[in-house]
């Protein structure tokens, strides 16, 4: 694949995926009673192209599809909602739930709230209104809604305000190097919360940019944003582990953030994984997704080439197929219980077995 089609293919992308989980108290007798959902239509299977996987405070399964809705599993049965169910839209992005156990689910055109019964689409703060000024609140959601505005959605409990980006220091560049293009390069990617609460943002095609509740600031690295072949992956996958170190789109750094630091000038870059093959200087993935098992390791998946585990010594391969078929993954999300689930393309989902990946509902 020459350069231009790798650029064009990996913007085409959209990955996208927020996660927040809570444990459930160890005192069963006060945990509020489940209310079965009367809505939906029952399914036998979830949708081939599931984007975003979620599992609730009381343990049901949420997955998103590219174009097609919602499926949610109960652990016995399988519903399916759409648009005719109240959804602001079918092209699913990502599922969050509040300290009240709604669930918020982020889609291409705005963001629904269910209450265990309906759908109600969240309101826009009038962009004529005073200005919302950027604030970190603990509570306080975030959403892309798409990945072409310049800004990030806030939800404050009332309405979700649209806060723009400040000038990245890469925008004269990329429009340098893009003259004609139709990508908009502050489209974002991903949403990432780290352990002391700061947000970080990925975008198409100008890097990080952080936000610690005072300052915002940017951070760009050819090597995180081009691949081997050339082209642009954008920033679509941001991971704090278990030593507090910061994973970015491939294993090839991972970064330091000292204390009070803004992450463009005060940050210690170190080796990361590696080559896969120091002898054949095979090049580093490049994951669309990462999360950290109970064990604390490493969980990657890329696009095309399966899943990369990395248990703090050496790169393990889970190649994912489907019949003869690579399996196309976006996601890879644990679950309450430790679990390793993967969405993918084109096949579905996956789930991980303690030895490998098989499909969940065949």
């Amino acid at each position: 694949m020459n350069k231009i089609k790798t650029t064009l293919r990996y913007l085409s992308l959209i990955s996208f995926f927020a996660t927040f989980t809570s444990c459930n108290g160890q005192n069963k007798a006060i945990q509020p009673e489940e209310k079965k959902i009367e809505i939906g239509v029952t399914v036998a299977q979830v949708d081939q192209t599931i984007w975003a996987i979620y599992q609730d405070k009381q343990s049901n399964y949420w997955f998103g599809s590219k174009e097609n809705g919602v499926f949610y599993y109960d652990g016995q049965h399988v519903k399916h909602f759409t648009t005719k169910e109240g959804l602001v839209s079918n092209a699913i992005r990502g599922f969050q739930e509040d300290s009240e156990g709604h669930i918020y689910i982020e889609t291409e055109r705005g963001v629904s709230q269910f209450d265990g019964q309906t759908f109600k689409t969240l309101p826009i703060a009038n962009p004529d209104s005073p200005s919302n000024d950027w604030v970190l609140e603990p509570a306080d959601l975030w959403f892309r809604i798409g990945s072409t505005n310049n800004g990030v959605y806030r939800f404050d409990g009332t309405f979700l305000h649209l806060l723009k980006f400040p000038k990245s220091p890469e925008e004269e560049a990329f429009y340098r190097k893009y003259p004609n293009t139709g990508i908009r390069p502050y489209g974002l990617y991903t949403i990432y919360k780290d352990r002391k609460g700061l947000m970080w943002f990925g975008t198409a095609s100008l890097g990080v940019c952080r936000y610690d509740g005072k300052t915002l600031s940017w951070h760009y690295e050819e090597q995180l944003q081009t691949t081997p072949n050339g082209g642009d992956f954008g920033t679509r996958a941001i991971f704090e582990d278990k030593e507090g170190m910061f994973w970015i789109n491939n294993t090839r750094f991972r970064y330091n953030l000292k204390p009070n630091s803004t992450i463009n000038t005060d940050f210690q870059k170190e080796d990361g994984i590696g080559y896969l093959d120091e002898k054949n200087k095979k090049a580093f993935p490049f994951f669309l997704s990462i999360t950290e098992d109970n064990e604390g390791n490493l969980w990657m998946a890329t696009y095309e080439e399966g899943v990369w585990k990395y248990d703090g010594k050496e790169l393990i391969h889970y190649p994912i197929q489907e019949d003869k078929t690579t399996v196309l993954l976006f996601t890879i999300y644990k679950d309450n219980k430790g679990v390793l689930w993967l969405g993918s393309h084109n096949a579905g989902v996956y789930q991980f077995n303690g030895h490998s990946f098989e499909k969940f509902l065949k």
